[in-house]
């Protein structure tokens, strides 16, 4: 992916664009990152695009380079445009989707892509709030209403506002690999992964003190990612029942112990077969899949992909990791 086109039009919403820029648009060559030819277009130049805020957006360029961008990404649209969308648009939209480019769609940027037809019979997400209008207006799409994206082929849809970001870092995560885009993320101060599944309506965005607790658990948890850990032992660890625990840690991180603790070690798996050279069963056991069967299948089950091509795509062993770091103290 070298080119990417963010497509906006009036009523656009200033953050959900602001996240496209920043994940696509920044320069991050001193971090070892390459740049995009990145570019804002919309149909009609030759006037201001006008935000639902307030202000105006003066946008240099036509629609004509979404027409051959690797990756064109829709902003949120506002409700009054729902049902008709420009035409101009929604033509950019289906020939990317012919093309096999890769097409984003932020918040309600997916009624366009809806719109535009490329959702037919596929699976998508939009804001929660926005999920029942869309079910309506498009019951050909298979509309999740309780994830912060979706990603069905080479088109990923997603929730509202930073549910945007984690939809970009994913797609970054297939196009660069999982250590640049973890400089990405940590640049941006942001988590460097959000697992797809993950719910859009967390209990306790900002979890109250008690919850903190879970913190030295969820450390341990990435400490020992190649052991057997189950619901009672993190529950001691954290001095809770295994019931209360894993409500709590439900409610605090948007997923079951299990499946966070599933694509840390995914995150884990990539990382040493990006930094490292070894075997896949070395591999499957640091990252606690057991064997490189069962490490095989969950990889390319998660990331549609096989940890063989995932390496030769993205292996930078100059900066190889030691294995004597590769040791990990059960305590």
């Amino acid at each position: 992916m070298k080119t990417v086109a963010v497509i906006v039009s009036d009523g656009f919403a200033p953050f959900e664009f602001g996240l496209a820029c920043e994940a696509f648009g920044l320069d991050r060559s001193d971090d070892g990152v390459p740049n995009f030819d990145f570019r804002v277009v919309t149909p009609d130049p030759t006037r201001p695009v006008r935000s639902k805020l307030g202000f105006s957006l003066n946008v240099e360029h036509d629609l004509a380079f979404a027409y051959q961008a690797d990756l064109v990404v829709v902003s949120p649209t506002p409700r009054e445009y729902w049902d008709q969308a420009d035409e101009r648009i929604l033509d950019a939209v289906r020939h990317a989707v012919a093309r096999d480019a890769w097409v984003l769609s932020v918040c309600s940027g997916s009624f366009v892509l809806a719109a535009a037809g490329v959702l037919d019979g596929k699976r998508a997400t939009t804001h929660w709030m926005y999920a029942p209008t869309m079910m309506r207006m498009y019951p050909q799409v298979e509309v999740d209403p309780d994830v912060l994206y979706v990603q069905d082929g080479r088109i990923i849809t997603s929730a509202g506002t930073a549910a945007g970001l984690d939809a970009c870092l994913h797609l970054l995560r297939q196009e660069l690999g999982a250590e640049l885009t973890n400089k990405i993320a940590r640049r941006m101060v942001v988590p460097p992964q959000r697992d797809g599944g993950q719910a859009q309506f967390i209990d306790r965005p900002l979890p109250v003190a008690a919850s903190l607790s879970l913190a030295p658990v969820t450390d341990w948890m990435l400490a020992n990612l190649r052991a057997d850990l189950s619901v009672e032992q993190l529950a001691a660890k954290a001095h809770m029942s295994p019931r209360t625990f894993a409500r709590r840690f439900k409610a605090d991180f948007g997923a079951t112990p299990a499946a966070w603790l599933g694509r840390q070690r995914i995150l884990h798996a990539q990382r040493l077969l990006e930094k490292t050279d070894l075997g896949l069963d070395r591999i499957a056991y640091e990252s606690g899949f057991g064997s490189a069967a069962v490490l095989r299948q969950n990889f390319a089950r998660t990331l549609g992909v096989t940890p063989t091509a995932y390496r030769a795509r993205f292996a930078c062993t100059d900066d190889a990791v030691p294995e004597a770091s590769l040791e990990p103290a059960l305590a």
